[in-house]
């Protein structure tokens, strides 16, 4: 006589699997901090003409298709990167020609304070990779970090991060970060 095999129901496999599913789903957290910490202007004024910028205020970072790192027309190594921005952004007494013109502002909790006009102009190609853009932003960041830490330990004796509102708003504004990036396009190079 042959023996019956056991059946095995699965008619409540879907609804442990489906509870498994919400369980995980309920659980879970996402990464939400993640990406570039930027605050973008408002659109400029269609009526309102740019003010002419000189030259020696501005640091100009290319990027190639083959991920070649250009500042003001030479080829630099990304390691490189945030100590050259440090340099250019500080502000150099008297005005140097070969840096960036100050200019000196009234800044509550530091009061009259030396402020760099320099900008750093960012552009890509579209072939730019974007794990080099990261990069890039990344160093950028970082250079700024350091100019407001080492800032904020003259000043107040703390690192910005651990400062109140109140002076980090002063830092913020003795070493604003400005970065202005335009629009990718084909500006070659290999």
């Amino acid at each position: 006589m042959a023996r019956k095999t056991p059946e095995f129901s699965a008619s409540s496999m879907a609804d442990i699997a489906f509870l498994l599913l919400i369980f995980f789903l309920v659980t879970t957290t996402m990464d939400v901090t993640t990406g570039i910490n930027r605050i973008l202007p408002p659109p400029p004024d269609p009526t309102v003409k740019p003010p002419d910028i000189k030259d020696r205020n501005i640091m100009n970072i290319l990027v190639s298709r083959s991920d070649r790192l250009m500042v003001n027309g030479k080829g630099m190594e990304l390691s490189s990167l945030k100590d050259e921005v440090k340099g250019f952004m500080i502000p150099h007494f008297p005005d140097d020609e070969n840096f960036p013109e100050t200019k000196l502002v009234e800044i509550e909790l530091l009061g009259a304070t030396h402020r760099s006009r320099g900008i750093i102009s960012l552009k890509n190609d579209r072939g730019t990779s974007y794990d080099m853009y990261i990069q890039i932003q990344d160093e950028l960041a970082q250079a700024f970090t350091e100019l407001r830490n080492e800032f904020s330990q003259r000043k107040f004796g703390k690192n910005y991060a651990d400062l109140p509102e109140d002076k980090a708003k002063a830092v913020s504004k003795a070493i604003p970060v400005p970065v202005s990036e335009a629009e990718p396009e084909d500006v070659g190079g290999k």
